[in-house]
């Protein structure tokens, strides 16, 4: 599959993934409406029957729905990682030369004359495309699913469903919740910059953690995607 192909079917996958945790999104957003059941839990009263206020069937579909959509969103998540390394790979090899060409000069410059012949070279590797990869590269890492009203990362700007581009140095690799919690504690009172995907929209924050009322110091929660 050429880089052309493997890059168009990498943006239908983004476009595919993100259509994914539109749905999460919405899901998870009834799930955890106040006095709701959450996403996992008993559903039983304290006294062991159904619980009344919540409807039981509904609420397994949505949650059996949200794991269906979580395991599919990980093997498209691995699909567009397999597709970005081929397109690094290509990106990053060398640039192929003309061979057995017949020329009037020992050394060619693009658009340049050299002596009877106009040599053309092979065209640069286009910026545009290096600037695809690299947006693709930089893809959320998580989402923020839980957000307390009143708290910090509410106060501030941060919304339900935003997904973590980029959350001060944090930006990507291997044990992000220790890494979320460590660049928060480490910024106790002082702004930290973020850049979130907000329905399709990059868009750029600042969070400050502190104390407040309640638990932590935002006052929401990430899951890593």
């Amino acid at each position: 599959m050429v880089a052309t192909d493997v890059k168009a079917e990498t943006i239908k996958l983004m476009d595919k993934r993100a259509s994914i945790e539109a749905e999460m999104d919405f899901i998870i957003q009834r799930l955890t409406l106040p006095g709701g059941p959450g996403l996992q839990g008993n559903l039983l009263d304290s006294e062991g029957f159904p619980r009344a206020d919540i409807d039981i069937p509904v609420v397994r579909a949505e949650r059996l729905r949200l794991s269906e959509l979580r395991n599919d969103h990980k093997q498209i998540t691995k699909r567009i990682d397999e597709n970005l390394q081929a397109l690094h790979s290509h990106r990053l090899s060398p640039v192929p030369t003309l061979a057995n060409a017949s020329v009037d000069a020992t050394e060619t410059t693009p658009g340049i004359f050299t002596g009877n012949a106009a040599v053309s070279a092979p065209p640069p590797t286009s910026r545009a495309d290096d600037m695809d990869v690299d947006f693709l590269s930089r893809r959320p890492f998580a989402l923020v699913d839980e957000i307390t009203e009143g708290s910090p990362a509410a106060t501030d700007g941060l919304q339900l469903g935003d997904q973590i581009v980029m959350f001060g140095n944090v930006e990507s690799g291997d044990n992000l919740l220790q890494k979320l919690s460590s660049e928060a504690q480490s910024n106790v009172g002082n702004p930290i910059r973020l850049t979130v995907m907000r329905q399709g929209v990059v868009m750029n924050l600042s969070v400050t953690p502190r104390t407040w009322h309640g638990r932590g110091l935002l006052g929401c929660h990430f899951r890593i995607i």
